[in-house]
């Protein structure tokens, strides 16, 4: 007779291994964050925008061609220059906010981007949310609005980026739901890091030719290495997120997603001595609370489709 609990057993397994990686991943997005507010004491924002898409897109190539059975569907089309568009714009948001403002803060504004989704999806999906939802919506921007209003007295209007890249990236999860019927997920990521690197290259060149883009200064030699290591840290948290989501179902991984502001926290402090204030603090957790509660109530209520989709991915 067959053991029952071998079934149960590795299924625990792939859902621990899935988490696992799903955890390194968030351990991992603040040290490219890190590497980007590094660079942008050398080298412009939109630049570093640019070199740090290149870096991905040559890293994405060869992975791509290793798990090119998975790539289905055309790889470049009109919703991959959309997604493109929102990526250029999230990146190049918060690699200006990170240039002047702490790590931490920015992502802590960041992540009103699953209760911006919640909206979103009403009016472009037709997903219209409970009333708990909504209040726990609310909440959730009372408590940017904390974290941003001392900051917006500090920084200025670039404490207003994060907030950019928040709606851009909630934007960009719609035209992902939107497209996955036509391309498999690595063939529509695949197409979006091209026509990212293409746009921003072509924005570039418009720069050069017009004299508004300024000369590069002689570089220091750590600039090559960090420009490499960011792009490679970007397709590996890709990667790592990919393989969690094809172990593990969605709702059980959202919350971990949160496991980047500790990092970012940890990692401001150790490498830029950036320490958080109290109202930072408070408006953070008052954030991360109510993005939990939004997920625990999808988890509740929708089905897996609905699940899958809200996951960051």
């Amino acid at each position: 007779m067959a053991l029952s609990a071998n079934p149960s057993t590795a299924t625990f397994e792939h859902k621990r291994i899935g988490m696992a990686s799903m955890a390194l991943a968030m351990a991992l997005l603040p040290v490219g964050d890190a590497i980007s507010k590094s660079l942008t004491t050398v080298i412009a924002p939109f630049e570093v925008t640019l070199l740090r898409s290149l870096a991905q897109a040559a890293f994405f190539l060869p992975v791509a061609w290793v798990m090119r059975r998975h790539l289905a569907g055309p790889i470049l089309s009109g919703a991959s220059l959309i997604s493109a568009g929102l990526i250029v714009t999230v990146l190049y948001s918060l690699i200006t906010a990170f240039e002047v403002m702490p790590i931490a803060t920015a992502i802590a504004i960041f992540f009103v981007e699953p209760l911006l989704l919640t909206l979103l999806a009403g009016p472009f999906l037709g997903e219209v949310p409970g009333p708990r939802r909504f209040a726990a919506v609310g909440v959730g921007l009372v408590g940017a609005l904390i974290v941003i209003r001392p900051n917006f007295a500090v920084f200025g209007p670039v404490a207003l980026l994060p907030l950019l890249a928040a709606l851009c990236y909630a934007l960009n999860m719609i035209v992902l739901r939107k497209a996955r019927g036509g391309q498999s997920p690595l063939s529509f990521q695949l197409g979006a890091s091209l026509c990212a690197a293409g746009l921003l290259l072509f924005i570039e060149i418009l720069r050069h030719l017009s004299g508004l883009a300024p000369d590069l200064p002689l570089l220091p030699g750590w600039t090559g290495y960090a420009v490499l290591a960011a792009g490679a840290l970007s397709t590996v948290t890709f990667l790592m997120i990919t393989f969690a989501f094809s172990r593990v179902e969605a709702s059980l991984l959202a919350p971990f997603q949160y496991l980047e502001i500790v990092g970012a926290t940890v990692l401001g402090f150790l490498v830029f001595g950036d320490i958080p204030d109290a109202l930072t603090f408070l408006g953070t957790g008052i954030i991360l609370a109510s993005g939990i509660y939004v997920f625990h109530r999808e988890r509740v209520q929708d089905g897996p489709d609905e699940k899958e989709f809200r996951a960051r991915s």
